[in-house]
């Protein structure tokens, strides 16, 4: 399920850069975008959740949520967001894959976790296969905002490297809490956020958008992106590792990439298909660990199954 789960996970934040980029060219403001895509989503997810009796809506009101939403939502889509006015979208997805090896440093050096050799060479190799993936329609025009770009990019990983870590802290702390209410909780405070950003930064000019793009491109992020994708994220956290689940990062080039051949009949040249298999080979490299661990729970989980039913059979 874990395995199934990222791989849907990765087709699903693969397109939604596509799918924003088709907002931003109907006319939506960046931030009111976001907003509206996080807010809406966790809303209907959490009330959804209520009516099922499998969340309580004094989520939103736990400080938790609102430090994780502060992170993982607002921070990093709000700097990635002003960023891509001034950087490339190939500087932008190689800046942004440095998420995997931030929270590597941040588990390392800050709260002091043993970091195994096997996920830093993982991290490293699957990060210069961005690099190469996306080298050759990245476009470098540098400037000062560029610069002020690149730098924002870089401190929205840190706000996302930072809330991964600190949700995977949330869902031990609040265990018999459904990670999926966790997360729309989160979404929620994100999505304000943005929407708050967006009323003071933004001029919003409806006669300007496209109706029937900007519709297609809000429902499919706040159904697919938001609602699929980030509760997927969430759900596969709760079970592994806050690094496990961002290795997305990595996956998502090369589909970009794909659905250029796709779409746009665009070429791809050998330094990219080098790039996708430098990806693949440290995806695999760092998460085999965790994939025997995976192995040796569910293996364990079968056995007690096993046990259980013969000690009912003798009792």
């Amino acid at each position: 399920m874990v395995a199934a789960a990222f791989a849907i996970m990765c087709l699903i934040f693969g397109t939604t850069f596509l799918a924003i980029k088709v907002g931003i060219d109907a006319g939506l403001p960046p931030f009111l975008s976001g907003g509206i895509r996080f807010a809406a989503a966790g809303i209907i997810v959490l009330i959804v959740l209520r009516m099922t009796g499998r969340a309580k809506l004094s989520l939103l009101l736990r400080k938790e949520t609102m430090l994780s939403g502060a992170g993982l939502t607002f921070g990093t889509f709000a700097a990635l967001y002003w960023a891509e006015q001034y950087v490339s979208s190939g500087i932008g997805a190689v800046l942004s894959a440095t998420g995997p090896l931030l929270i590597v440093l941040i588990q390392s050096l800050l709260l002091r976790n043993k970091v195994s050799r096997r996920s830093v060479i993982g991290c490293l190799a699957g990060f210069a296969g961005v690099i190469l993936v996306m080298i050759p329609g990245m476009v470098v025009d540098v400037s000062g905002l560029w610069v002020l770009g690149c730098v924002v990019v870089l401190l929205g990983e840190i706000c996302y490297s930072g809330g991964a870590v600190y949700s995977k802290h949330v869902t031990e702390k609040l265990a018999g809490t459904n990670p999926i209410a966790l997360n729309a909780a989160q979404m929620v405070h994100g999505g304000l956020g943005l929407l708050v950003l967006s009323l003071l930064t933004e001029t919003w000019q409806f006669s300007d958008w496209a109706p029937v793009p900007a519709a297609a491109s809000l429902l499919y992020l706040t159904v697919i992106g938001s609602m699929g994708g980030h509760s997927l994220f969430y759900w596969i956290m709760a079970r592994t590792n806050p690094l496990f689940p961002s290795t997305w990062l990595y996956i998502s080039p090369p589909i970009a990439v794909g659905l250029g051949v796709l779409l746009y009949g665009e070429e791809i040249s050998l330094i990219s298909l080098v790039g996708v298999v430098l990806i693949l080979g440290g995806l695999i490299f760092m998460n085999q660990a965790a994939w025997d661990w995976l192995r040796r729970k569910g293996k364990l989980f079968s056995g007690n199954k096993i046990l259980g039913h013969k000690n009912k059979v003798i009792d």
